[in-house]
This record gives C-alpha cells, sequence and structure tokens, in this order.
C-alpha cells in the first residue's frame, strides 16, 4: 500500500470558508481550555520545576490561539469580491 505524502501549504488561503471557520473556533477552544488549565494547574502546585513546567505549557497554548486569531482578522468580504465568479459572464 502506497502512503502519498501531501506538502503544507506554505501560507494559509487568504479567504475563510464556513468549514474553516468552524474548524478555527473549535481549535480555539481547546488550545484556549488547555491553556486555562494549565494556569489553573501552575497556581495549584509548590515545586518551582512543575509550575514552571506548567507555565511553559500554558504559553504553548496561549501563542497557539493567538496565531489561530490572526488567521481570522482578514477581511474576507474584500478577498471575495476579488475572486472571480464562474457564473459571471454567461447571459442567456
Amino acid at each position: 500500500m502506497q502512503i502519498s505524502q501531501q506538502t503544507p501549504m506554505p501560507s494559509p488561503p487568504p479567504a475563510i470558508t464556513t468549514k474553516d471557520l468552524s474548524y478555527l473556533k473549535d481549535a480555539m477552544s481547546w488550545e484556549l481550555l488547555a491553556f486555562k488549565k494549565f494556569h489553573f494547574y501552575a497556581q495549584q502546585v509548590n515545586d518551582l520545576e512543575i509550575k514552571q513546567a506548567f507555565e511553559q505549557a500554558g504559553q504553548m497554548h496561549q501563542n497557539h490561539y493567538q496565531r489561530l486569531l490572526s488567521h481570522l482578522q482578514v477581511n474576507n468580504d474584500a478577498i471575495m469580491a476579488n475572486v472571480p465568479n464562474p457564473n459571471q459572464g454567461q447571459q442567456h
């Protein structure tokens, strides 16, 4: 059985579809929850090494959340206005 290798996209697409938005919302919810949990755990422990590990893990999830948020900060309407409509120009 041959497994196809997909190359990663160099950058996200300029427009966000409804399905993309749903995935992003889910991922952001998971990242935010993980950040909150690690922050809570860091406040509960006395061992400095464990506290730092929890804080680092929380920061990682906060950074992931911010990165996902940056993908949502686009003017989707302006981008979609420049996408050619295949039905345009067809006259019946």
